[in-house]
């Protein structure tokens, strides 16, 4: 497949089906932008009614063509892109880009006729349909009608954009140009029919321009091709930055289980990529700003920040910036001090204390190296901000000259705050290879995803053990709603403890059992239907064994007056106490299937301290991911012994949720939902009990 993608990026020969005489119209516009951007190959117009087209001599038809192009562009009707796509690909064209539209996007009728697209193309790989095309700034070889494409150049550099929206790619690539970010490859991959987002990822690891992979995201509509080549980015240390349109959570529909509340589309997305490694950017404007910092090359090992700054309101806002994400602002140490003072004797400028504040005196050049020097020489640091004034806009190089001089003798990073609207400037630092920022909060951004990218290559993704069925497990009994009994009695299969209990008759109730449990057990109706048992009425704590018949007929009549249900079991359980509450649950959408783990109990939504994880298609986790997870939440102190408490059965609760895992990686898709809510986790030593839970299957 890469050898038709390499075609489609580095064409010796490119087939315009379609075009017109006209630059300024869309069918014009491709010739006129290679034309344009100094295309090196063969251009091919293909259009019956002219004989030339931009000095170019134009054929016919595809079969007219003196040679197999190595990509064509389609942009003739619906009906005729079919026609001429099954042209192309008798010819032996290796891939076709095809910008017209009106395929899935137009409804089921669309969809047909891209199906049909495809079964036309055979062999030859398609880009599309509906999309804008693509861009290679690298080698100047634009093949698309993007109006973007009328700026006279592009800086080159190494930061590569896929994205599933034409109308983002064109954006992109002029606010790019604006800020100084250099790129080297854009491709819109709208429909998906045939190439997509998985298939550029893969070949751009491989990429040598390409040193950051930008994506903009509508949906992954290939999980497991998608996850695949991340993470082969993943282990070549190349970042991967995701903006994730989408994130709203309106009309998900309501699930029987916490676990289905909790989840979410957009958080199966964050699962995916916090687990593959990739970045994602929460704001628009990050979408360039951690692009250009990762494509600096420069490594960050921690995270002690120095500001240089030539007023005082600037540095402050980027020093407060940067403690809300977990950044540290040491002052100088005495050897950095006196180095800095010794470049200013008198008291004008502040320079033994972080923001280092030079004043007026950061307009003399000399001072500025030998600051910047100082501090990227310094132990201290692990990077450099620089904070551009009023000056740059007077001034756009005074900064710049300085920078220039000192970053070849350090391999820190140094981006830059420009705090006056002053976008010259700016664009001049980016180029520099110092990263510039119109917002303080950038900063921050910029330097978390540096730490980000710098653990990627040691940060290994763990495949999880290959699972098996217990060979105790009726699966001919797995079917619909299991009531909690018979979920607890599945988790049990799998090695997971329940709490003690027995099932009774609400008419003759044997209550023999009660003595059993304790002087106080629980009582919970026991329902197929009814999963959430305490909206209802369905359970009662701390109830005597003499009380049991009175609060079984109370219990049956409220439940019967709140839901219409008539009750005709009900359960006995022992009473436990002293543990910490968790829950353990699974999601399952398009995106794949993942396990939740989090605080337990009825409070579970109200608190949402949860962690999700995906698994991968019949494997379970290691201990080593659940502990992670665990690990996680803002509530793993209340396991690990918060304040003196007892420490609590964390490898007992770790082994659980392995085998939560190994039932859902069993299961697979017959499971619909899954939870145990809660889960009680005892002290060391003490164990786990699994105190309710709901089984639904397809």
């Amino acid at each position: 497949m890469n050898n038709a993608i390499q075609k489609l990026m580095e064409p010796r020969s490119i087939a315009v089906i379609g075009a017109s005489t006209d630059p300024k119209k869309t069918a014009g516009r491709p010739i006129a932008y290679l034309q344009k951007h100094h295309f090196k190959g063969k251009i091919y117009p293909v259009n019956p009614r002219v004989e030339e087209i931009a000095g170019l001599k134009c054929f016919p038809d595809i079969n007219s063509l003196p040679e197999t192009p190595d990509v064509a562009i389609v942009m003739v009707g619906t009906d005729k892109a079919l026609s001429a796509v099954k042209e192309l690909a008798a010819l032996g064209t290796p891939a076709a880009i095809v910008l017209t539209s009106g395929f899935a996007e137009h409804g089921p009728e669309g969809l047909k006729k891209q199906e049909e697209l495809i079964a036309a193309a055979g062999a030859m790989r398609i880009l599309g349909p509906n999309t804008i095309g693509m861009v290679n700034i690298t080698d100047d070889i634009p093949l698309s009608p993007s109006s973007a494409l009328e700026m006279d150049e592009f800086p080159k550099g190494s930061v590569s954009v896929i994205s599933q929206s034409g109308g983002i790619l064109g954006s992109l690539l002029s606010r790019a140009t604006a800020c100084g970010l250099g790129l080297s490859k854009l491709v819109s991959t709208s429909n998906e029919a045939d190439l997509g987002l998985a298939d550029f990822v893969d070949y751009l690891v491989d990429d040598p321009s390409t040193k950051v992979i930008v994506l903009y995201i509508e949906s992954i509509r290939h999980p497991e091709k998608f996850r695949a080549a991340a993470l082969r980015a993943k282990k070549t240390g190349k970042p991967i930055v995701v903006y994730k349109v989408g994130k709203s959570e309106a009309g998900i529909k309501a699930a029987v289980s916490h676990t289905g509340a909790l989840a979410g589309t957009d958080k199966m997305y964050d699962a995916l990529f916090k687990q593959v490694g990739i970045i994602r950017a929460n704001k628009f404007s990050d979408f360039l700003d951690i692009p250009a910092a990762l494509s600096s090359g420069r490594v960050l090992k921690g995270r002690r920040v120095a500001i240089l700054t030539s007023t005082g309101g600037a540095g402050t806002l980027v020093a407060d910036s940067l403690g809300e994400w977990g950044f540290d602002t040491p002052a100088p140490d005495e050897v950095t001090a006196a180095r800095l003072r010794a470049l200013q004797p008198g008291d004008q400028a502040v320079l033994d204390r972080n923001p280092i504040d030079v004043t007026l005196a950061g307009l003399q050049p000399d001072l500025l190296r030998g600051a910047i020097a100082a501090l990227l020489d310094s132990p201290t640091y692990d990077a450099l901000i620089l904070i551009l004034g009023s000056s740059s806009l007077s001034m756009p190089d005074l900064m710049a000259g300085a920078v220039r001089d000192c970053m070849q003798t350090s391999d820190k990073p140094v981006i830059a705050y420009v705090s006056p609207h002053a976008p010259i400037a700016g664009a001049l630092m980016t180029k520099l290879g110092v990263p510039a920022f119109s917002q303080p909060e950038s900063c921050s951004v910029a330097l978390s995803s540096m730490l980000h990218a710098s653990a990627l290559k040691s940060d290994h993704f763990i495949e999880g053990k290959l699972v098996k069925l217990p060979s105790n497990l009726n699966m001919d009994s797995l079917h619909g709603s299991l009531n909690e009994h018979q979920a607890k009695n599945l988790f049990a299969a799998f090695g997971i403890a329940g709490v003690k209990e027995f099932v009774v008759d609400a008419v003759n109730p044997d209550f023999k059992v009660a003595s059993e449990l304790g002087d106080k057990v629980v009582l919970k109706i026991l329902s197929n239907q009814i999963t959430h048992k305490t909206e209802v009425g369905g359970v009662a704590l701390n109830i005597a064994a003499s009380e049991i018949t009175q609060k079984i007929h109370a219990m049956t009549a409220e439940v019967k007056a709140r839901s219409g249900s008539t009750i005709e079991e009900f359960l006995v359980q022992e009473m436990v106490s002293g543990g910490v509450e968790l829950m353990i649950g699974m999601h399952r959408d398009p995106l794949g299937t993942a396990i939740l783990v989090g605080m337990g109990g009825v409070t579970a939504e109200l608190f949402k301290d949860t962690h999700m994880r995906l698994i991968t298609p019949g494997r379970a986790f290691s201990e080593q991911e659940a502990l992670e997870m665990l690990q996680s939440l803002r509530t793993w102190p209340l396991l690990d012994g918060y304040r003196g408490r007892p420490k609590c059965d964390v490898p007992k609760v770790v082994k659980a949720v392995v085998q939560f895992s190994e039932l859902v990686a069993c299961l697979d898709d017959r499971l619909i939902e899954c939870e145990i809510n809660p889960i009680f986790v005892f002290a060391d030593g003490k164990g786990v009990k699994a105190a309710d839970g709901i089984a639904v299957f397809s």
